[in-house]
C-alpha cells in the first residue's frame, strides 16, 4: 500500500453514513462531521443479496461527496432481515427445551382470538413456530423466587441435548419456569448443549428476556433464536465487505426495535432486536425533525415499495411498547409502537374471488416489481395507479429509473374492464382503498390509545409516504402535514440521530406496601452493572454514560401493566410514592380512570428496567434560504394534466421542483412538487407553506 503524503492526510474527512435497506431501494445519508453537511442518494435494492445494495449505496454516496472508503468514520444500518424472515413466515427446523410437564406451553399459548371473540367460530389456530413434537423436556424446578425445589436433571438434558443433534436440529430455544429469577439451569443447560451439540445456535430466555410470563418469554426466546442464523450471516456479510471495501476496521452499528443502535459484534448474540430495524429509524428521524420545526405531536407515515409503517410521536419521542408482534409471533422486547399494513407503492391491486377490488397485502416489491418498471411485472400496483393519474413523473429518481406509463395503463384498463368501470375510476378506486388501509394503520396508534389525531401533524417520509397525505387529512380530520426535505431519506437520516442503547430487565413483583427497598434497589444497581458493562464494550467513557430507569406497575389484580418513568436516586418510601403518583397519572392516560386515594386498591410492582445510553453526536438540521422573486418564474418546472378526482377529470397542474423553493413560500393546489427521490400531490383545496427548515407545512384551505 503506498505512503500517505502530507497533501493527502490534510484532504482526510470524517463522514458518518446512515444506509436504510428497504424493499424496493436502499436509502443512504453522509453526514459530514466537520462541515456539518448532509447529502442523501438511492439506489436499487438486491433482494439476492442485499450486501450489493449496500456497498452500492456506500460508493455511490462517497461519488457524490467526493470522498474515500477510508473517510469513512461509522456506518449505521437499518435492515429487514429480521422483520421480513419472521413476516414470510419461512423458520427452518426449530427446536424447544423447556421444564418438564410444560411440554405444551406453545400449544396453549393465550386464550385471545383475533378480531374479537365474534371471530372464534371461523378462527384456526395457526402452527406453532416450533411442532409439538419438537419440543423436549428437563427435570427440574424453580419456585417464583428463583430458589430450587427440585434439582436440574443432568441425565434428561444430555438425551435432549443428543435428541436434537441426531435429528440435525441445530437452532434450539431453551425456556425453564421461573429462570428469569435465576439463570442456573438454563446457564447449566447450554453448557451441555455445547459439549453435546456443539454446531447448535442456542438462545436461552434469562439472557433474551427476563421477564416473567413463561408463553412470551418462550415465544420471544424462540423468535429470538429463529433469526439468529439469518441475522449472523447478513451482519458477517456485510462486516466483511465493508472491510475489503475500505481497508479499516469502522464502527459498524445496526438500529434496533427500540430506538437505538448496537455494534454488529453485538447484535448477532441479540438478533432479535432488530426485528423493527428500518421502521424505527424512520420515525426517529421524523420525530427530531418534528420536533425541530414546532410540532410536539406527530403521526407517521412511512411507506416505501412494499408497506408502509405509521407510528405517533409526543413531544419528540416516539411511544413504545413491550406488547409488540411481528407477524404472528409476539416479542415482548421494547420496541417503538409501529403498526405495519401492507399498501406501498408495490402492492398489487386484485379482485377477490366475490369480484370486488382490493389492494394489498400482497407485493411486487423490486424484482419484477410493479407493471411501469417494465422488468416482468403482471399485476397493476399502487405506482401504476398513480403514473397513469400523473401524479407522479415518467420516471423515478430524477430520471435514472423511466417508467413504462402505457404498460400501467394497460394493466389498469383490463382490470377497470373486469370491473365494468372506466379507467379513472379504477385508478383512483385504487389509491382510495391504500388510502384508508393507511388511515386504519394510523387509527390503531392513535384513536385506539385514546389520543385525539385532529390535534396531531401528519409527517410522512418514505418514497411514497407523501403520495397520499392530502387524502390521509380528509380521512381523519389531521391537522395537516409535514413533509421533511428528502422524504424518501428521512429512514437512513434517522440512523445517524440514534444513540446507543441497550435495555435490561428483571421481574419483581410485590406490592407497594410490602415492597422490600433493599432489595429492589438491589435490582436496578444490578441492571444498570450491566448497562454500564454494554457501554464500556462500546467504547463510551464513563462519563458519557446515561442511564433510564422504568418499572411496570399496576393495580393488584390487572392483568397487564403500564410503563411508568422512574427516577434516579435511592428507593426509599418518598421514592415508591412518587413511582405510583406517575402511574395513577399515566393510567388515567390511557383509560380514563384512576384509583388515586383508594386504599382498597393496591399498586403493585411488576418489572424493572434499566436502558444504558451511549450519545451520540446529531447532525443539525440546517435553516433554509428565504425565497428570493416570482415562485412562477424561479420553481415551476412545466404543467401537465392529472387526475386528483375521477368525477373531476384531468385539471392542468403545475410541476414545481422542490430544490428551487425558498423559506416563505406559499401556494396553493392543485400543485406536483417534485425532487429527486419523491413526489407530493397537492390536491386542491390545500395550501402549502414552506417553512425556515425546509418542510413543506400542507393544511386544508379555511372555509
Amino acid at each position: 500500500m503506498p505512503t500517505q503524503t502530507a497533501d493527502d492526510a490534510a484532504q482526510d474527512r470524517r463522514i458518518r453514513i446512515g444506509i436504510d435497506t428497504g424493499g424496493t431501494f436502499t436509502d443512504v445519508v453522509a453526514f459530514d462531521e466537520d462541515s456539518g453537511e448532509l447529502v442523501t442518494t438511492k439506489t436499487p435494492s438486491t433482494p439476492g443479496n442485499p450486501a450489493d445494495g449496500f456497498i452500492a449505496g456506500i460508493e455511490k454516496i462517497l461519488d457524490i461527496v467526493g470522498a474515500r472508503g477510508s473517510d469513512i468514520t461509522a456506518v449505521s444500518h437499518g435492515t429487514t432481515v429480521a422483520t421480513n424472515k419472521l413476516l414470510e413466515g419461512k423458520v427452518e427446523a426449530l427446536g424447544f427445551i423447556t421444564t418438564e410437564g410444560y411440554e405444551f406451553m406453545l400449544e396453549i399459548a393465550r386464550q385471545s382470538v383475533p378480531d374479537g371473540y365474534g371471530n372464534s367460530y371461523f378462527w384456526v389456530k395457526p402452527d406453532r413456530i416450533v411442532p409439538a413434537d419438537r419440543v423436549r423436556t428437563v427435570g427440574g424446578r424453580l419456585d417464583f423466587t428463583g430458589a430450587e425445589i427440585r434439582p436440574f436433571d443432568e441425565d434428561a438434558a444430555v438425551a435432549a441435548a443428543r435428541w436434537f443433534k441426531d435429528r440435525g436440529i441445530a437452532t434450539i430455544g431453551v425456556c425453564f419456569l421461573h429462570a428469569y429469577a435465576n439463570d442456573e439451569h438454563e446457564l447449566r443447560m447450554r453448557e451441555i448443549l455445547r459439549r453435546e451439540h456443539p454446531e447448535a445456535i442456542v438462545s436461552i430466555s434469562s439472557e433474551v428476556l427476563r421477564e416473567y410470563r413463561e408463553y412470551e418469554r418462550a415465544m420471544t426466546t424462540l423468535v429470538d433464536a429463529a433469526v439468529k442464523p439469518n441475522v449472523s450471516r447478513y451482519v458477517t456479510n456485510i462486516s466483511e465487505r465493508l472491510l475489503n471495501f475500505t481497508g479499516n476496521a469502522i464502527p459498524f452499528y445496526v438500529m434496533k426495535s427500540n430506538g437505538g443502535v448496537l455494534s454488529a459484534d453485538e447484535v448477532v448474540h441479540q438478533p432479535i432486536t432488530t426485528v423493527l430495524s428500518g421502521p424505527a429509524a424512520g420515525a426517529l428521524g421524523a420525530a427530531l425533525i418534528a420536533k425541530v420545526a414546532g410540532f410536539p405531536k406527530i403521526l407517521t407515515c412511512d411507506g416505501g415499495g412494499t408497506s408502509t409503517d405509521v407510528s405517533v410521536v409526543l413531544d419528540g419521542e416516539p411511544t413504545l411498547t413491550t406488547e409488540g408482534t411481528v407477524g404472528a409471533y409476539p416479542s415482548k422486547i421494547p420496541m417503538i409502537d409501529v403498526v405495519t399494513v401492507g399498501a406501498g407503492g408495490g402492492s398489487i391491486a386484485w379482485l377477490s374471488p366475490e369480484g370486488s377490488l382490493k389492494v394489498g397485502p400482497h407485493s411486487a416489491g423490486a424484482d419484477p416489481g410493479p407493471l411501469c418498471y417494465a422488468k416482468g411485472g403482471t399485476q397493476p400496483t399502487i405506482t401504476d395507479a398513480h403514473v397513469t393519474l400523473g401524479r407522479i413523473p415518467p420516471h423515478l429518481l430524477g430520471g435514472e429509473i423511466p417508467l413504462d406509463v402505457e404498460a400501467a395503463r394497460a394493466g389498469i384498463a383490463d382490470l377497470a374492464e373486469q370491473l365494468g368501470l372506466d379507467f379513472e375510476t379504477c385508478a383512483t378506486g385504487i389509491l382510495e382503498i391504500s388510502a384508508w388501509n393507511q388511515a386504519n394503520a394510523l387509527r390503531q396508534v392513535s384513536v385506539k390509545r385514546g389520543l385525539d389525531v385532529r390535534d396531531f401533524m401528519l409527517t410522512t417520509f418514505g418514497g411514497s409516504g407523501s403520495l397520499l397525505a392530502c387524502r390521509l387529512v380528509d380521512i381523519l380530520d389531521l391537522a395537516g402535514v409535514v413533509v421533511p426535505p428528502n422524504p424518501g431519506n428521512v429512514s437512513a437520516f434517522g440512523l445517524l440521530t440514534v444513540d446507543v442503547k441497550n435495555d435490561y430487565v428483571q421481574t419483581h413483583v410485590a406490592k407497594e406496601s410490602t415492597l422490600d427497598h433493599a432489595a429492589a434497589q438491589e435490582i436496578l444497581d444490578s441492571l444498570t452493572d450491566r448497562a454500564r458493562e454494554a457501554l464500556d464494550k462500546e467504547g463510551f467513557a464513563a462519563e458519557d454514560h446515561r442511564f433510564q430507569r422504568t418499572i411496570d406497575v399496576r393495580y393488584v389484580g390487572q392483568a397487564y401493566e403500564v410503563r411508568v418513568a422512574a427516577p434516579e436516586g435511592t428507593i426509599d418510601a418518598a421514592y415508591v410514592e412518587q413511582v405510583a403518583d406517575a402511574f395513577h397519572a399515566d393510567h388515567r392516560q390511557l383509560y380514563g380512570y384512576d384509583f388515586r386515594g383508594d386504599r382498597d386498591q393496591q399498586v403493585e410492582w411488576v418489572n424493572l428496567r434499566v436502558t444504558g445510553i451511549g450519545p451520540i453526536t446529531r447532525p443539525e438540521i440546517r435553516t433554509l434560504d428565504k425565497a428570493d422573486g416570482d415562485l412562477e418564474d424561479r420553481a415551476v418546472r412545466g404543467r401537465r394534466p392529472v387526475c386528483f378526482d375521477a368525477a373531476q377529470g384531468y385539471v392542468d397542474t403545475p410541476v414545481i421542483w422542490r430544490g428551487d423553493l425558498g423559506a416563505g413560500d406559499t401556494f396553493t393546489g392543485p400543485a406536483i412538487v417534485e425532487e429527486f427521490g419523491s413526489t407530493i400531490p397537492v390536491h386542491p383545496g390545500f395550501v402549502v407553506e414552506v417553512d425556515d427548515w425546509a418542510n413543506l407545512v400542507i393544511r386544508k384551505v379555511a372555509s
